[in-house]
């Protein structure tokens, strides 16, 4: 289906719809990337943001759930289309997140060719009928504003070259961080201008802003909105072993506050990425994000041997996907069985009392 009819399709079911959307069940509860011989994106179709619900072309809210990269200068080799299909085929994902750090030693801004990693993450989702957030991730250089030039460039030419596709969601900052980074003075004119830049290409596709303190501060764009938010959501980040009921709670307030979340990266871990595997926490976080229609991006795949990594050591040096249960780390294996909605609360309980 076209994207234009899609749009049509959407419009008109929006006007219709706009109290079902909120008050409806998921679209597809069991959170399934192919049903019926349908991909996610050819039953979702244009997303579009109604209230503070992520909702398909139909006005029914939906929960997107999947993996992101790790940073593509360092484990760009699995943003391949095998690691792609697999991850769908097996992994029962829906989306792929794909991490391009802009600033420090090998980011974009010195190695612009970082950006085929990007192509590559987009083509192999389109083909695979995925949803891909392509992520400008901002972090070591702590304000956006730093690099804007080249965030203007570069999704210009993303929106430009994407924009007629609706698996494309553009997150515009990841994390933007440092004291003297406000969502006033350095992330909303950063956001507004880049958000411009896209629309003038892509009048549709899902945008997703950073917020301040490494996106934590949720609450922010409510009280000081962007002038053009339509279609537009921000994103919260957390780590299970660092962010627990505080951390829910400021989201639960942003919710009711009218602010869309998607939550583009979060860890089973403490924030370091290591400190091992919080899995009843962890668990907490599924229960809430999905009582609240919120999508999510788990970090990462790679074989570092870091905690946060869903491959064990130095496992699938090829990046050829197709892993077997001795290449996945702990995290892996966990992370495997919720998206294949094999483990949730009651059934983790139930394991944990059975040992």
């Amino acid at each position: 289906m076209k994207k234009s009819v899609m749009l049509f399709a959407a419009t008109f079911a929006a006007a219709l719809s706009f109290v079902s959307c909120v008050n409806s069940k998921y679209a597809n509860d069991t959170h399934l990337a192919i049903e019926d011989g349908k991909t996610v994106v050819e039953r979702y179709g244009q997303l579009q943001v109604i209230g503070t619900d992520l909702c398909d072309q139909n006005g029914n809210p939906v929960q997107l759930r999947g993996m992101s990269s790790h940073g593509l200068h360092w484990y760009g080799k699995y943003a391949n289309k095998d690691v792609i299909t697999w991850l769908r085929d097996d992994w029962n994902c829906q989306i792929w997140r794909a991490a391009l750090y802009t600033g420090g030693q090998g980011g974009y801004v010195s190695n612009p060719a970082l950006k085929e990693r990007v192509t590559d993450s987009v083509e192999a989702c389109i083909e695979n009928g995925m949803y891909v957030l392509i992520d400008w991730h901002v972090l070591e250089e702590h304000d956006p504003l730093l690099y804007k030039k080249y965030a203007v460039e570069f999704f210009d030419e993303m929106s430009k070259k994407y924009g007629d596709k609706p698996n494309v969601i553009y997150e515009i900052c990841n994390e933007p961080n440092g004291e003297k980074v406000t969502w006033s003075d350095n992330i909303k004119p950063y956001a507004e201008e880049i958000i411009e830049v896209i629309r003038k290409n892509d009048p549709d596709n899902i945008i997703i802003v950073g917020t301040p303190v490494w996106s934590s501060q949720v609450m922010a764009p409510s009280s000081d909105p962007l002038k053009n938010g339509k279609n537009v959501m921000y994103t919260c980040h957390f780590y299970a072993g660092s962010h627990k009921a505080e951390a829910r709670k400021n989201v639960a307030n942003a919710l009711k506050a009218g602010t869309p979340i998607f939550v583009t990266e979060w860890g089973t871990t403490q924030a370091s990425g290591d400190g091992g595997v919080y899995e009843k926490e962890t668990l907490k976080w599924m229960e809430f994000l999905k009582a609240h229609n919120i999508s999510w991006a788990n970090w990462s795949v790679n074989n570092k041997g870091e905690d946060s990594g869903i491959l064990a050591f130095n496992a699938d040096r090829e990046a050829k996907g197709n892993w077997k249960d001795k290449d996945l780390s702990k995290d892996g294996k966990f992370l495997r069985r919720i998206l294949r909605n094999e483990l949730d609360m009651k059934s983790w309980k139930q394991e944990q009392k059975n040992k």
